[in-house]
């Protein structure tokens, strides 16, 4: 299962400060529902995000999200983590997340992961940072910049399965 996870950083910033309460409508617009094909969801991340409607076009596989408090808020729309995983962010930090998508994330074997302290000062778009879930640490060129909240054996247990689906059929 992988642990670390290294890439350039997206904070979703407003005003010098993560952006609190991104919906799932904001993730992935509700007039892209018809689409089924995951491949094809990614070109529609964040794309109703003000301010970061280009986000599909510029990430990067690997590349990062960091968002701030009540991320994924809103519906039950599996495609607000499908798209990431289309894309091939490598993983989505945020403050909190509400519980379907967080039960989504960990369902889907996402790595989604709660952070626990980060310093934005020492944090641009663009930068390169490692989240190291047994560490619990966001690390940028070696230097702590964050940490994480543990993650449930659980939740463990389902990314290293690869999804909830085949997690069962271990038990």
């Amino acid at each position: 299962m992988q642990t670390v996870f290294e890439g350039k950083a997206w904070p979703l910033l407003r005003d010098g400060k993560l952006i609190d309460d991104i919906d799932t409508d904001m993730i992935y617009h509700n007039s892209h529902l018809a689409i089924t094909d995951i491949k094809q969801m990614g070109q529609y991340a964040l794309g109703n995000l003000k301010g970061y409607e280009s986000f599909a076009k510029e990430a990067k596989p690997g590349d990062i999200v960091v968002a701030g408090q009540n991320f994924g808020s809103g519906s039950s729309r599996q495609q607000a983590i499908d798209c990431f995983k289309s894309l091939g962010i490598g993983c989505v930090l945020v403050m909190s997340i509400g519980a379907i998508s967080k039960r989504n994330a960990i369902n889907s074997g996402y790595p989604l992961f709660i952070v626990e302290q980060i310093d934005l000062g020492a944090l641009k778009t663009g930068d390169t940072i490692r989240v190291d879930i047994d560490k619990l640490e966001i690390t940028k060129a070696g230097q702590k910049v964050g940490s994480l909240a543990p993650i449930s054996k659980v939740q463990r247990d389902i990314l290293e399965a690869g999804n909830v689906f085949e997690y069962a059929k271990k038990l």
